[in-house]
């Protein structure tokens, strides 16, 4: 039988069965606690700003669909849309949503709504604050850079799956004088937000940020068992530079065959 086939089976094992475990421990009533994350604490700052100087608040949950690979970006940014929109509701602030992709209009919609419920304060839900703009990507990025600069926002929040426009939007919120915190797991696009934004969520910071917004134990708990799956990764990384250190190709070959 090829060893390499049957060590990628058992790693599929290891990685699912730690992420399923956690999972299950979650549902239990074990909580996870993921380590603080300055961008999405710096969200209910950003709120503040803008309802004292009475001015807009942008949020944007990316330009990807919600099906595919980006899919889960678009998602993380659908449940931190939920927390903004909690404390937009709470402190009296003014919110727009700009939605680039169709389908995630009525999703978004409902996650603001549901916050102002949660809220107590539903009769100040405004339902022209959660916009379509364009379904074309350049489109709907002059679309944002008009309505942040026209509006001059006091905060722009850029979290999701962003492409060739992330520096556009960005620099729109910047000389509009913005608090801006951004994020995306397109790594491609991590740079133009760190020169542009206040706050940067890198990478998967994005996910981990979705799953504390939601306050979901079993997305916690998810996120917990991934981190077993890197420190796996991280020991087979490990094996695999010692050995070849001291001549000794036995997990290559291992993994290979």
């Amino acid at each position: 039988m090829n060893s390499g086939v049957v060590f990628q089976f058992i790693s599929l094992l290891i990685i699912s069965g730690a992420i399923i475990f956690f999972i299950q421990r979650a549902r239990g009533g074990v909580a996870y606690q993921i380590r603080s994350i300055a961008g999405l604490e710096a969200v209910e700052e950003a709120v503040g700003r803008a309802t004292e100087m009475g001015r807009m608040i942008h949020f944007s949950p990316g330009i990807a669909p919600i099906s595919g690979v980006a899919a889960a970006q678009t998602f993380a940014g659908l449940e931190t849309l939920g927390l903004v929109a909690k404390l937009v509701a709470r402190y009296g602030a003014r919110l727009f949503v700009s939605i680039r992709q169709p389908i995630v209009l009525p999703l978004a919609e409902e996650v603001v709504r549901q916050a102002y419920m949660a809220e107590g304060a539903i009769e100040a839900y405004d339902e022209d604050c959660v916009q379509y703009l364009s379904s074309e990507q350049f489109a709907y990025a002059a679309a944002v850079m008009g309505i942040v600069q026209r509006e001059k926002a006091a905060a722009s929040i850029l979290l999701g799956g962003f492409w060739a426009e992330s520096l556009m939007v960005a620099e729109a919120g910047f000389h509009a004088g913005a608090i801006q915190i951004a994020g995306s797991a397109n790594i491609t696009q991590v740079p133009f937000f760190v020169a542009a934004c206040d706050y940067v969520l890198i990478g998967e910071e994005l996910y981990a940020a979705g799953a504390i917004a939601s306050g979901n134990p079993v997305k916690l708990g998810s996120i917990a068992g991934q981190d077993i799956a890197k420190l796996y990764a991280m020991i087979l990384l490990i094996v695999g530079v010692l050995g070849a250190t001291v001549g000794s190709e036995f997990l290559s070959d291992l993994m290979a065959k």
